[in-house]
């Protein structure tokens, strides 16, 4: 079956919609650094200044902390959560990341949270 190009290009821009408006309605009432939100249709990805600013999102949403290894003096940090249920009950994949340099102190909550 051929689909039309034009449906999949909607669908996709309708879930970074939904996506980008269920992330907005968290931060419009919840106090989470979200200096730069990039939507997709498959997640939310947000990039934080410090790996402090992880732990209001941990705290708040729960989730996983991953550390990727370290490349060129730098380990990415990212927690994967999801928004709370909307309206339809959907919950929305939600990745916080932050770029921290090898060998800095890491909050021992966000550091307790990481996958093992």
């Amino acid at each position: 079956m051929i689909t039309n190009p034009t449906d999949e290009i909607g669908a996709r821009l309708a879930a970074i919609s939904d996506n980008r408006t269920a992330v907005e309605s968290l931060l419009g009432y919840a106090d989470l650094p979200a200096p730069t939100v990039i939507s997709r249709p498959e997640a939310v990805y947000v990039s934080v200044a410090d790996a402090d600013d992880l732990l209001p999102w941990l705290s708040l949403l729960g989730g996983v902390v991953h550390r990727a290894p370290t490349w060129s003096g730098l380990e990415l940090w990212s927690l994967t959560t999801f928004t709370p249920p909307g309206n339809s009950g959907v919950r929305v994949p939600v990745r916080v990341s932050v770029s921290v340099p090898t060998g800095e102190t890491v909050m021992h909550e966000i550091v307790s949270a990481v996958a093992a």
